[in-house]
This record gives C-alpha cells, structure tokens and sequence, in this order.
C-alpha cells in the first residue's frame, strides 16, 4: 500500500528500511522522504514504521548487521 503520496512510499519500503537497519522514525524521513511534505501521511507511516519495529527479527537484519560489524573490524 502506498502511505505517503507525496513521495510514493510504501509500506514495503518502510519495512525494508527497518529490516536494513533503520530504528529512528527521524532517520526514515531522511532516507524516504515520508511524511515529509504535506504531513497528511504522518500517522499512517508512524504506524507502519512502529509495527515493523516491534516484529520479530526474521534474520535478515541480524545477517546485514553481521557483515556490518566484520567489514568495521576488517
């Protein structure tokens, strides 16, 4: 589903900030531009945003940040 019109992003593009890395709502309008311009979209994206944190980790971002972390110490 679409969230924020202004910027077409979506709740799949949410998800895949947060599943990236992304922890900080402030951060997630900095990378999408969500809930950014007309502010109509604000509370749907915080929504969106607050579930995809709140889900259990399926692995894929602890994987990411594993290669995060060897590639610092590297």
């Amino acid at each position: 589903m679409i969230v924020c019109l202004c910027h077409r992003v979506s709740d799949r593009d949410i998800q895949r900030a947060v599943s990236s890395g992304t922890q900080c709502f402030e951060v997630l309008q900095d990378e999408t531009r969500v809930a950014s311009s007309c502010g109509c979209c604000y509370d749907c994206a915080r929504d969106v945003f607050d579930a995809a944190v709140a889900a259990p980790c399926t692995g894929h971002c602890c994987k990411s940040v594993s290669r995060m972390a060897a590639t610092a110490t590297a």
